[in-house]
């Protein structure tokens, strides 16, 4: 036993003596500070789209945090009030879109703001992304990100601060409209900084998450709305305003982790409150965060070749009593609907809702998984983790209603790298070669957890090349950057 412990530890001296020189993280200010101190009118802003949880939401009427801070006089979705102000409204018959409140999203999630046994905690969320992109002022400061410095006249980064509870698509017009206010804030500049008017300022996106599927939606139908009936037909309406898309972690096909949210709800962790699974199924985003049912991540647990069924179909979650169809969940639901003291028609409420969100979530991704040429011109890059297990095809006991084993495939811990890529090899025979609807420009792998890789000095290095140094056809036909 002790000769394999030593012939171990030697093993793995070696291995950490053969890499140290090439795992040590780059020089961003050789590499990066000319490019990134380069200002002129030719450079493309950056617009960051955080994923789901990513951006901080108030209560407008009352100031009160409803995400973003579990401290102080947070909206705690364990109190009455709080779980009101958490969840969306619910009203049969009336249409996501109408089912508003009064909660606003001031700005991206930087840090998350946690307090423990009386005392102040804070955890870095999208700190990162943003310090390297130097959006928002974050420059000079820890990581190594301060050998980054894009001078006093850094001024086309912005953030895309959203309601990550609400419809994707209804984000995705939202983009559009932010999309246009920046650019004509960008072409004001450029006139008042380089004498140029009227420059036809394309922009580049990051987006990490679910924003990707913002993203994605947008490059592909603009401000387009989803029709009653079948996906839209793909206009690239976006590419107007759009160059280069670079996604991180998005859960291009989904993730069976959005379905286990639906079902049982979620506690963060365990210092902190539990989000039941009535008041995230009000979240129409996260029905929208589903794998698709042609992969199979839903199986019989006494036959796995069989599909456990449609889970876009309301009948689904009746039948297995999960989630908003879930009966165990009246109490919340009569927190949520305090005027309606009928629990038969609660129960009606709730699952015209769901159904609703179903159908809604079903069409997006019909709109997304449509196999459509882009344009010349348009640039879709992936940053992608495969070294975490990551669950990917839950067993189901259908009498029992309740799932006893999840099988784990390579990703990063919540997003498989099959379905970053939107491999469609799933569920059916294995052909050689990716077979996805998206033609992606480059794919790079990263071996961090969902939110870690954006800490990755591959990522950091990579995405830094693509947005300052990547050759662009706009900025050398006239020869200006010689």
């Amino acid at each position: 036993m002790e000769r394999h412990s030593t012939l171990g530890g030697l093993l793995a001296l070696l291995l950490l003596a053969g890499c140290s020189s090439p795992c040590r993280a780059p020089d961003l200010r050789t590499l990066y500070d000319r490019s990134a101190q380069y200002h002129d009118e030719h450079r493309n802003p950056v617009i960051v789209i955080p994923g789901i949880l990513g951006s901080r939401l108030t209560d407008g009427p009352t100031g009160r945090v409803v995400w973003g801070a579990f401290a102080g006089d947070y909206a705690n979705p364990n109190d009455p009030e709080g779980a009101r102000l958490v969840a969306l409204p619910m009203r049969s018959g009336a249409p996501l879109a109408e089912l508003r409140d009064g909660v606003t999203s001031p700005g991206v999630l930087d840090r998350l703001k946690v307090e423990f046994l009386g005392l102040p905690v804070e955890q870095a969320a999208y700190l990162n992304i943003l310090r390297v992109l130097g959006v928002g002022g974050y420059r000079d400061e820890e990581l190594g990100l301060k050998a980054i410095d894009y001078g006093k006249d850094h001024f086309t980064c912005f953030q895309f601060p959203y309601d990550w509870r609400r419809d994707n698509v209804e984000n995705a017009r939202k983009l559009h409209e932010f999309i246009l206010e920046r650019k004509a804030y960008v072409q004001r500049e450029i006139e008042k900084r380089f004498g140029v008017k009227d420059r036809d300022v394309q922009l580049d996106i990051v987006a990490h998450s679910m924003g990707g599927l913002i993203a994605r939606y947008y490059l592909m139908y603009g401000a387009q709305e989803l029709p009653a009936e079948g996906p839209p037909k793909p206009t690239w309406e976006g590419r107007r305003h759009v160059d280069r898309v670079i996604l991180v972690g998005t859960p291009n096909a989904g993730s069976i982790e959005a379905v286990f949210q639906q079902k049982d709800g979620i506690r963060f962790a365990s210092i902190l409150p539990k989000y039941e699974a009535a008041v995230l199924g009000t979240f129409p985003s996260i029905y929208q965060l589903f794998p698709r049912v042609r992969h199979k991540p839903l199986v019989y647990a006494e036959d796995r070749s069989r599909s456990a069924g449609d889970f876009y179909r309301v009948e689904f979650w009746e039948k297995l009593g999960w989630g908003l169809a879930s009966r165990e969940q009246d109490p919340v639901l009569q927190v949520l609907l305090p005027d309606v003291s009928d629990p038969a028609e609660r129960r009606r409420i709730a699952l015209d809702h769901l159904r609703k969100c179903l159908e809604r979530a079903e069409r997006f991704a019909a709109a997304l998984d449509a196999p459509a040429a882009p344009p010349a011109g348009v640039s879709l890059y992936l940053l992608a983790g495969d070294a975490k297990p990551t669950s990917a095809v839950a067993h189901v006991d259908g009498t029992a209603r309740r799932i006893v084993k999840v099988e784990k495939g390579p990703g990063d811990g919540t997003v498989l790298r099959t379905s970053a890529l939107l491999d469609e090899r799933q569920g059916r025979p294995w052909s050689p070669s990716l077979v996805s609807p998206i033609r992606w420009r480059q794919v790079m792998f990263l071996f961090s957890d969902h939110l870690g890789m954006t800490k990755d000095p591959a990522f950091t290095d990579n995405v830094l090349y693509l947005l300052l140094d990547d050759p662009r056809e706009s900025y050398h036909a006239a020869g200006e950057r010689s």
